[in-house]
């Protein structure tokens, strides 16, 4: 595996830890009319179709300038009709933020919520498409990054399909590390960005179309910067971005797409990240920590954890001595439970995960707690 730089480890949700080599590309300037730079960005499009398992016939990949928000904010913005309605599944809090957007802009929306350790209701989706005509559109994340939970892609992707509805996948932290065929789970959206588990580093995002409904969206947009259509149309008619686009970025970008490559494609990325969650949780639950999720609904992108019940433990104490070890881990999103997240994605193997059990271990002795906190919870 490339190895990373001398940097503190992110065991976060992104930004990540990325490979030395993956920064390098970015140590050149190149001219967004240069030719070459015109071939890496139409390189970057036909190889996120790839990743998709898609073909350049039926569906297109658009970046935009901006984080993973800004690229869903493209998508709600420009392609859900004036007179759409967009059905928001939410458990967790990146589909609330979806809701967030869409009222913005003022998309009129239904909301299905549920709780955060729980995957949303097939057939209450079902329903809610067959008593409700005017629903044109429907979103839900993927990976929910708040807990780390995998929502039922597929079969969501098929009620949609079932009652001739659009589907909006948020792959924010799911895409190029959790197989997913867009034509099989009947996608017809898709935004993820470029310093998630492509390990890129940050500075745009990427939408996926599918071509027969997005090229009927020309004049939807309800805003200059964000027409995903005007975007696509330039990149089709000169290869070019409208606006000044992150040239190092998408250099960078293109180093890490090789990266994937070498190790196997989405296949050989998510056994690596398996390997790590696995790690991670092992040596957790020896501690006595405890996740937040179910076992049988927890993916391998990242972990929520329980706060320890001991008078002696504090997450800002906790986080800062790791840190100062070079182990960075992520605050928790939960609505209501105490956690702190980890990831296991970036350019990080085993070794990484081991190293930050031991600062963890050293730490905890350090703050008094002894361990196993409890005896391991029960699975």
């Amino acid at each position: 595996m490339t190895k990373p730089s001398a940097d503190k480890i992110l065991f976060t949700p992104g930004p990540l830890t990325t490979s030395l080599s993956v920064k390098e590309a970015m140590l050149r300037d190149l001219g967004s009319r240069d030719f070459e730079f015109i071939q890496t960005v139409r390189d970057i499009r036909a190889q996120l179709l790839s990743i998709g398992e898609v073909s350049e016939e039926t569906y297109t990949a658009i970046p935009m300038q901006g984080s993973g928000t800004f690229g869903l904010e493209a998508v709600l913005s420009s392609c859900i009709p004036p007179d759409g309605k967009l059905l928001v599944v939410i458990n967790g809090a990146y589909g609330k933020r979806i809701e967030k957007i869409a009222s913005v802009l003022k998309i009129d929306i239904a909301v299905l919520e549920y709780p955060e350790n729980e995957l949303p209701s097939l057939e209450e989706i079902d329903k809610t498409l067959a008593s409700d005509p005017a629903i044109t559109h429907v979103e839900m994340v993927s990976c929910e990054t708040t807990t780390g939970i995998f929502n039922p892609v597929r079969e969501v992707g098929e009620i949609c399909a079932k009652h001739d509805r659009l589907f909006f996948v948020d792959a924010m932290s799911s895409f190029g590390a959790v197989p997913l065929n867009l034509a099989e789970c009947h996608v017809d959206y898709l935004v993820s960005s470029a310093n998630k588990c492509i390990e890129g580093v940050p500075g745009f995002s990427f939408a996926i179309a599918r071509k027969e409904p997005f090229l009927k969206t020309e004049g939807f947009a309800r805003s200059l910067s964000f027409d995903l259509y005007g975007q696509w149309k330039g990149l089709e008619s000169n290869g070019q971005f409208r606006f000044t686009p992150p040239t190092h970025t998408l250099l960078a970008f293109r180093q890490a797409l090789r990266e994937l490559d070498e190790e196997g494609g989405v296949t050989g990325r998510a056994a690596r990240y398996k390997a790590n969650y696995e790690t991670l949780v092992s040596a957790m639950r020896e501690m006595g920590f405890e996740e937040y999720l179910q076992p049988e609904i927890q993916g391998y992108i990242i972990t929520s954890f329980r706060y320890p019940n001991h008078p002696q433990f504090d997450f800002e104490e906790f986080y800062r001595r790791l840190n100062e070890r070079d182990q960075v881990i992520y605050p928790g999103k939960v609505s209501n439970a105490d956690c702190f997240r980890i990831g296991n994605i970036g350019r990080i193997d085993t070794s990484h995960v081991k190293t930050l059990i031991g600062a963890i271990r050293e730490v905890m002795t350090e703050m008094k707690i002894d361990l196993p906190l409890t005896a391991a919870p029960s699975r």
